[in-house]
């Protein structure tokens, strides 16, 4: 192989190895922006949601603090941290990663879903307990309340339970992305399925934040 020739294959490598470069630019850029776009489909949907609620808290400011006392602070507030911790292992996971650390980005995954299971056991306790004292819709005991009150629990349950769906579907998230990594299909050098994950766990955390004071912090 004359010298010309060597020049021209190296030309072509660099050329190949130049477009894979900005094919996954490109790959990273497109995965980036379809997840923020779903991201704002949540935050109008959820939106949607706080807008009708703050219609109902002007209308009936008494009866929502009224209702607000039948729920337990310290639970909400539990899950509150239990959430906030949850935040801080997925932020934590994808750092390590990053800096090829793929020990401990597992440990923090894996810890991102037990906290996401625990917020969903602690939920699932309270609201049971809200059904044992009677306070669940079309119930004997919510229909003998006053129309704020019955008013204030079905968005109470409406919208904590679409949130706990979000957690629920994020802890099935991130266990997949534990997988992934696990097997190397995630790794230091392609990691945007893993931020994408962190992206929709942190909006989750974001929600709970306006429901707990929104909830159980009435005054």
């Amino acid at each position: 192989m004359t010298q010309q020739d060597n020049i021209r294959e190296a030309s072509q490598r660099m050329h190949a190895s130049g477009n894979m470069g900005v094919s996954h630019r490109l790959d990273y850029t497109g995965s980036k922006m379809g997840m923020w776009i779903f991201l704002f489909t949540e935050i109008i949907f959820f939106g949607g949601l706080f807008l009708v609620y703050s219609v109902y808290r002007t209308k009936y400011a008494l009866e929502f603090r009224s209702g607000a006392a039948e729920l337990s602070l310290w639970m909400g507030a539990a899950n509150t941290t239990v959430l906030l911790t949850s935040s801080l292992t997925m932020a934590l996971s994808i750092a390590f990663l990053k800096n090829g650390r793929k020990g401990l980005s597992l440990v923090n995954q894996g810890m991102t879903v037990f906290l996401g299971a625990l917020f969903l056991i602690i939920k699932y306790l309270e609201w049971h307990a809200h059904i044992e004292q009677g306070l669940y819709p079309d119930s004997p005991g919510l229909s003998s309340m006053n129309r704020g009150e019955i008013i204030f629990f079905s968005l109470y349950y409406v919208m904590t339970g679409l949130h706990g769906l979000h957690v629920f579907i994020g802890v099935g998230l991130v266990s997949g992305l534990l997988a992934l990594t696990a097997r190397g299909a995630i790794h230091p050098q392609d990691f945007i399925k893993l931020e994408n994950g962190g992206l929709y766990w942190h909006l989750v955390d974001i929600i709970w934040i306006y429901l707990f004071p929104l909830f159980y912090l009435i005054t």
